[in-house]
């Protein structure tokens, strides 16, 4: 399973959002620094409302989501790369994730400590990607001095490395992380190899107040952190508010929709976020739905139908035949498989068929 990272200054409200996207109280959130040392693992559900109305359609009261992993990492501060604030540890964890999601503090409060001193999130954000950017500019540094010799004496695959990471170099010099460096796919596929944190996904959770969430566009912290993130990173910004979603936790759906009401709002962003890092991952969904349950089923974006049905069992994928296809708005439309197979928006696809997400599916295979 995938791993998206939770990262930030400390005190942004990290371990308050890990709580809330996890649905328990884990990780510990208290009011000073490196609260959280070991990082804190969970398996996180994704909320997707075409489940709900798929186990309508298959008569059915059992829905599988799809999920992925979260980690909560302990906060980093300026001088982490050189192990300030057991920094080194806190990297070597940033390293082992799929993508970075970076909470960055959007509200004021003389209560809650800020390392700084002050509230600034794009200051926030440039610390914690020039530590990154540290610690991949030494690896890379590294891993040129050690492929050196193989690449001298014509060692084609230390030839091929040592040219990319000449081209990472220079950008990691300008403070830029490697995402934003303009590479060819064979090259980036390279590069996964190095494991640079810059190069990983990312991106940015503006964390504001339950009293400003209805209002969180006019945020002057929030815009600027948009701004930010799509001129520098070119990624997207989703506004949470960590501490509403964890007083939801102990509340029943019903309530927890009436509190949201109450403040105007229909979630407190983290439902968002949750669904834009299982998309920044690179995942989609496909969906069955029988008498028995309807699943949400987790595939790479350009997976092939018989990879989508190797999910489910590896005897699928060896087996398979064929795939019967309806999109999930054709089935919708339709109201039952029966009609839509009538109408003849289902569709036999073979192994060469691309799934998309949101496809509804049913596998034949022999083996």
């Amino acid at each position: 399973m995938l791993k998206a990272g939770i990262v930030g200054l400390p005190n942004v409200g990290k371990s308050t959002l890990f709580n809330a996207v996890t649905r328990t109280r884990k990780a510990e959130a208290a009011n000073y620094p490196f609260c959280t040392i070991d990082p804190n693992v969970g398996i996180v559900t994704v909320p997707d409302p075409r489940l709900e109305v798929l186990a309508k359609i298959a008569k059915t009261g059992t829905l599988i989501p799809a999920a992925i992993e979260f980690v909560d990492i302990a906060g980093l501060v300026k001088g982490a790369a050189q192990g300030e604030g057991l920094g080194n540890k806190f990297l070597s964890h940033i390293r082992e994730v799929d993508a970075v999601v970076q909470v960055v503090r959007c509200f004021e409060d003389a209560d809650i400590h800020h390392v700084a001193g002050a509230v600034d999130p794009v200051r926030d954000i440039e610390t914690i990607t020039t530590e990154l950017v540290l610690a991949d500019l030494e690896n890379v540094k590294k891993r040129i001095d050690k492929g050196a010799k193989d690449a001298k004496r014509g060692d084609k695959v230390a030839m091929a490395e040592e040219a990319v990471l000449k081209k990472v170099e220079p950008h990691l010099n300008e403070g830029k992380p490697a995402i934003t460096l303009d590479l060819s796919p064979e090259d980036k596929a390279m590069m996964k190899g190095f494991y640079l944190m810059t190069s990983k996904p990312t991106i940015f959770a503006a964390n504001v107040k339950e009293s400003d969430l209805a209002t969180a566009e006019q945020n002057p912290h929030v815009v600027k952190v948009r701004e930010y993130a799509r001129t520098h990173v070119n990624c997207e910004t989703v506004v949470i508010s960590a501490q509403i979603e964890s007083d939801l936790i102990d509340l029943s759906p019903d309530e927890a929709r009436a509190f949201l009401k109450e403040l105007g709002v229909d979630e407190s962003g983290v439902g968002a976020l949750i669904r834009a890092t299982y998309h920044l991952l690179g995942l989609r969904t496909y969906f069955t739905a029988g008498e028995k349950e309807a699943r949400a089923w987790t595939i790479h974006a350009g997976d092939t139908a018989p990879k989508a049905a190797g999910v489910i069992h590896s005897d699928f994928e060896r087996g398979f035949i064929k795939a019967e296809t309806v999109a999930y708005d054709a089935l919708v439309q339709c109201g039952s498989v029966a009609a839509a197979r009538e109408k003849g928006l289902y569709r036999m696809e073979g192994k060469e068929y691309i799934v998309k997400d949101g496809d509804v599916m049913l596998f034949k295979f022999n083996v």
